[in-house]
């Protein structure tokens, strides 16, 4: 079902400062800047890497999950993985059959890569929140 590790998502209360460490540390490369998707919440930008990406997400509020995830992690930190799928819908309504709790409503989403995505609950992915995508076009 899953496919390619398309990102992993990191968790900041400051986007433009973990930007500058990833730079600055480690000559990372930014390939997209901070953007806000208001109907998740959050501001992200990425980072490219050579065989996936960094997703820096900051909430936009206290609404935000990324919120809660802050109050117990004031630093950040990991916050999800996500693998890309073929069929969005089979694999959501495949994980649901096998008992796994899909967020949210269970519909997918538009993410920040302007594909479907679902999330599916850490309790049934061994403690680690896991994003699902449509594959993108390439």
């Amino acid at each position: 079902m899953i496919g390619r590790l398309n990102h992993v998502g990191i968790a900041t209360p400051d986007i433009d400062a973990t930007l500058r460490m990833y730079q600055e540390l480690y000559g990372a490369t930014v390939s997209r800047a901070k953007f806000e998707l208001p109907a998740q919440g959050v501001s992200v930008a990425f980072i490219d890497l050579a065989n996936s990406q960094l997703e820096l997400i900051e909430p936009l509020g206290e609404a935000s999950p990324v919120w809660s995830f802050l109050k117990k992690f004031p630093a950040g930190g990991q916050h999800h993985l996500c693998f890309e799928v073929e069929d969005i819908l089979a694999a959501r309504d495949a994980l649901k059959a096998k008992g796994a709790t899909v967020l949210g409503t269970g519909e997918p989403r538009i993410g920040a890569h302007g594909v479907p995505v679902i999330f599916v609950h850490p309790k049934d992915s061994g403690g680690v929140l896991v994003e699902l995508m449509a594959t993108p076009e390439h």
